[in-house]
């Protein structure tokens, strides 16, 4: 089932993958049987069914396709950034109330970003390995880009590729947004990396102090 969420100007397509027991979102004020939200990774889309390895999830889960990827719109222009990425996140957490995001890649950084953002909506963020888990330099540099076809409406949209595999990481930038998370949101460990690679600033966020490594697994029951 897809519920079709407005970011500005774009339509953003949010997968039920498995309904709360009530038939509800799952969410709460209180954050009692909280969702899982799954974020997909550079150049990809949420998937079609309830993956596997998250199947444990007692409660409901969700996926959202970023903008320019899977079923959201592609955006006239590009313009893309993690930031706008972040704020597709938090329509979704507007409509699912607290939940844990569970993000691969390019969705692990925006999963940080957003649990220092909104750290009482995010009720612990899993990082993973995927594509455009290490985006750009950590410092700006200058890049030719080939405009694509400014008729194309197909996703994965080329400007989110070009764009988003060069956006800018420096390493305490991310570190800001954890330490947000850690004094926030109130849980012990915020922030649970599941990825064996690590560029610079997951690097740095690994060495903040409450932010745990572990298999998936254990971050899911952490949370759940």
């Amino acid at each position: 089932m897809i519920t079709w969420l407005t970011h500005a100007k774009v339509r953003l397509a949010l997968h039920t993958l498995r309904p709360a027991a009530d038939g509800g979102d799952g969410g709460g004020a209180d954050g009692a049987g909280k969702p899982l939200l799954l974020l997909h990774p550079l150049a990809m889309s949420s998937p079609a069914t309830l993956p596997p390895e998250v199947a444990a999830w007692p409660h409901a889960v969700h996926a959202l396709d970023f903008t320019g990827h899977g079923s959201s719109t592609v955006p006239a222009g590009g313009g893309y950034t993690a930031e706008t990425l972040m704020a597709d996140v938090d329509t979704a957490l507007v409509h699912l109330g607290p939940a844990t995001l569970c993000g691969a890649g390019l969705g692990a950084y925006v999963a940080l970003l957003i649990a220092g953002a909104r750290p009482q909506l995010v009720r612990g963020a899993i990082l993973r390995d995927g594509p455009g888990l290490a985006g750009g330099s950590p410092s700006p540099t200058s890049t030719v880009i080939r405009p694509p076809d400014p008729g194309a409406t197909s996703t994965p949209d080329p400007f989110a590729l070009a764009e988003l595999s060069q956006d800018v990481r420096p390493p305490d930038y991310a570190t800001a947004y954890v330490r947000q998370a850690l004094h926030l949101s109130g849980l012990e460990h915020p922030v649970s990396v599941c990825a064996v690679a690590r560029p610079d600033w997951l690097a740095a966020v690994v060495a903040e102090p409450g932010v745990v490594c572990s298999d998936l697994d254990a971050a899911l029951r952490r949370y759940a």
